[in-house]
């Protein structure tokens, strides 16, 4: 008679080791984590960042995320609004210049990975030939009244220095700097719109006339005004930062700098900074993704500087950033794509 029990009982037990020796397979990987999210993304009120933004605007979306605006914001709303939760993130933070902004983000806000990591520097130039000319080193050689004169544009007695607007960073750093080295007797800070601002000086420099002005960079600026060539760095005698920056004072001086006056290394009394993305915390947890992404990405200074002087060149409508961001994008698409993939790893983790 056969055994039925015997057979079944056989027939059990090898469909079980067969199931036993089949490979464990991992949940597919979902290559739009992001879809159904909506974004809502910010960008800094000096273009010269606007570029970066698109590239992160550009992957984010390559993930399934919806970026439904960009906002500009200066960057007291934003630190504030971000940190409420009301827009989620952006990639124009500078830091330690941002420093002071901490208390406002850092309940509900975070800085998290970096767009570049230093190399964004920060200081005062003036125009090459009058520095060699008059011996003009650092920036205490222009609160002489003879040499104060030659920057004199409006004729009100003191030099003509081509700040920051209110709002930025910078423009807190240079009225610190005003207090604590006491330039306002010295130096009159021009705070209107910056590229504006500057578009006059290169006018001027062009016309030969002595220009003063502080800038950063990535920034078209020193595409225009080539340091060692146009214009030169000045140094800053004494290092005098604001308070939230205080720890940094070791960390002005930059070696072998192009076009700095004076010994090397170039003390520009500004610690350099890291251009970091900075996004709201809640957002970051509920979107693994996203904040992948932003520990993941870099872009080069470098490449910066070459958008920065293409959209110099008139560039510079929202399709020119869309475009030239894409070309970056597939340009670079392969560690483009090992970003995303670390971002969808991230998500079905």
């Amino acid at each position: 008679m056969i055994n039925k029990k015997a057979i079944l009982k056989t027939t059990t037990t090898m469909a079980v080791a067969a199931l036993v020796a089949m490979p464990t397979m991992a949940p597919a990987q979902d290559s739009m984590p992001g879809e159904g999210v909506s974004i809502d993304m910010a960008r800094a009120s000096w273009d010269t960042g606007w570029w970066q933004a698109e590239i992160y605007s550009q992957m984010l979306q390559e993930l399934g995320y919806e970026v439904s605006r960009i906002t500009t914001l200066d960057n007291p709303p934003f630190y504030q609004t971000v940190a409420q939760g009301d827009v989620d993130l952006w990639v124009n933070g500078w830091f330690p210049l941002h420093n002071s902004y901490e208390d406002a983000f850092e309940n509900g806000a975070e800085k998290i990975g970096y767009v570049a990591k230093g190399g964004a520097l920060q200081g005062y130039l003036i125009d090459k030939k009058t520095a060699e000319e008059h011996d003009i080193t650092h920036v205490s050689d222009i609160t002489k009244d003879d040499i104060q004169e030659l920057f004199d544009a409006d004729g009100d007695g003191k030099a003509d220095l081509v700040a920051c607007p209110p709002g930025w960073g910078c423009e807190t750093v240079i009225s610190h700097h005003f207090e604590a080295y006491d330039w306002g007797d010295d130096f009159n800070a021009i705070k209107a719109g910056y590229s504006a601002s500057m578009a006059d000086a290169l006018g001027r420099y062009q016309n030969g006339e002595p220009i003063f002005f502080y800038t950063w960079t990535p920034n078209w600026t020193v595409g225009e005004l080539v340091p060692g060539e146009d214009v030169v760095w000045l140094q800053m005698k004494e290092t005098k930062l604001p308070e939230d920056q205080a720890d940094l004072a070791d960390a002005t001086t930059v070696e072998s700098l192009e076009g700095c006056r004076g010994e090397q290394p170039c003390d520009l009394g500004w610690p350099a900074n890291d251009i970091r993305p900075v996004a709201n915390s809640d957002f970051l947890e509920e979107n693994p993704a996203a904040a992948e992404l932003l520990r993941q990405a870099r872009i080069p200074i470098s490449a910066i500087f070459d958008q920065n002087a293409m959209m110099n060149d008139g560039a510079d409508s929202p399709e020119d950033l869309e475009e030239q961001a894409a070309a970056w994008i597939e340009n670079n698409r392969d560690t483009v794509d090992g970003w995303l993939d670390a971002a969808r790893e991230a998500a079905s983790m």
